[in-house]
């Protein structure tokens, strides 16, 4: 996925458009009403805790010698500011075909990311409809179709966006994971196959004709891929098409820019996906400017909090060996989000550096120290709850 944007649009603060405190799928509140949209490779179950947890190590969260003080155990939706967290895609034909034992690994969440929806991705109605019963046995609250990853292998099996090339097989698949579970059903998808096959409207009420409960629209084509600017006008079209709930993505990379997506489309809830590993702060910022009018920008210590705090729920989560571990799939995934995580670091180029050079989880740890001074104060540990599944991902 690419991490820029082309040239993006700077908005301004609209005046009096908030983003709304609550918008409700199927039953299921959305509170406040932004969504983690589903990443592949980014949004597991500790990017997806991390998220929820990005207040507890916030600013200010220190006492008398500038250590963090206590962490309060149970982070709510408002106060993350995220209001649903979203699975990476899953293919429906694999999970139909695992064991269960191995199914678990793949569905893995803990009892605190709830509210969260499980994306799957694939192409036959049948075997989408028995993914999405394994998905609602397992606990999920909604489960979501994906019509919208641009990616050549997808698309080579006729799954995410591939599909928007044949409207009546996405109306089968409708009917049948509609028939099949009963917690909400939703699907993201974009504009279409490219400019001369926009079909979004028409899929929008194809998706409330066949009792799904909202819909997403990422405002740009197959063709586009992530380039050019996301057009919010057909997320505006696709709202006064349809009465179920609208969620609105595409470009939205601060506050203003989510304020501004409201009130430009009318939407009912902003989906951020390519700026949440780049500012893991943006949920808690649009929730503390609809609040106050006003949101904090990260300082230096925010940056350290958040880099070491994520690389040391994976190193958790992943039960890794400290030190002298290994190269690791804990360590491949720090060097992955090293990019995402020092962009707007000064001097982030060097941190980079140090990361990929390093060999273990304990090593890429230690540069992060060298690079802050090593004078940082250590951040909390985020409270672990008990996780439905205890295996990890893979």
């Amino acid at each position: 996925m690419k991490k820029h944007w082309d040239n993006p649009l700077e908005h301004a603060m609209p005046e009096g458009t908030r983003v709304p405190a609550l918008v409700t799928i199927g039953g299921v509140p959305v509170a406040p009403a932004t969504v983690l949209a589903p990443m592949a490779g980014v949004t597991d179950t500790v990017f997806r805790r991390f998220i929820r947890n990005a207040s507890v190590f916030a600013s200010g969260g220190e006492d008398g010698h500038g250590h963090p003080d206590s962490v309060d155990a149970a982070i709510t939706n408002q106060q993350s500011g995220c209001g649903l967290i979203m699975t990476e895609f899953t293919s429906a034909d694999g999970l139909a075909r695992m064991r269960e034992s191995k199914r678990k690994r793949y569905l893995t969440f803990y009892d605190d990311e709830h509210p969260i929806s499980a994306q799957l991705f694939g192409s036959n109605p049948a075997t989408l409809a028995e993914a999405a019963r394994i998905v609602e046995e397992t606990g999920f609250d909604i489960v979501d179709l994906n019509l919208g990853c641009p990616a050549k292998r997808v698309v080579s099996c006729n799954g995410g966006s591939g599909l928007l090339r044949d409207l009546p097989l996405i109306g089968k698949i409708f009917e049948a994971v509609r028939a099949a579970v009963t917690i909400p059903f939703t699907v993201k998808f974009r504009l279409g196959w490219n400019d001369q096959h926009i079909i979004c409207v028409p899929l929008a009420k194809l998706a409330e004709e066949s009792g799904l409960n909202a819909v997403a629209l990422h405002a740009r084509t197959r063709e586009q891929g992530y380039t050019g600017q996301a057009r919010w006008d057909h997320i505006a079209a696709v709202k006064d098409a349809v009465k179920i709930p609208v969620i609105g993505n595409g470009d939205v990379r601060t506050p203003e820019d989510a304020c501004a997506l409201i009130a430009k489309t009318g939407c009912d809830a902003v989906m951020i996906g390519r700026a949440a590993p780049a500012n893991p702060w943006i949920f808690r910022q649009i929730a503390q400017y609809t609040a106050t009018g006003r949101y904090d920008l990260p300082t230096e210590m925010d940056r350290y909090r958040m880099i070491r705090t994520y690389f040391e729920m994976l190193l958790t989560d992943m039960n890794v060996e400290e030190p002298g571990a290994p190269a690791s799939a804990a360590a491949g995934k720090m060097k992955q989000f090293a990019s995402w995580f020092t962009h707007g670091v000064p001097g982030g180029a060097a941190l980079r550096k140090s990361i990929y050079e390093a060999k273990t989880g304990a090593a890429i740890l230690e540069a992060v120290e060298r690079f802050f001074d090593g004078d940082t104060p250590m951040v909390p540990e985020i409270p672990m709850a008990e996780p439905v599944y205890s295996e990890v991902w893979d």
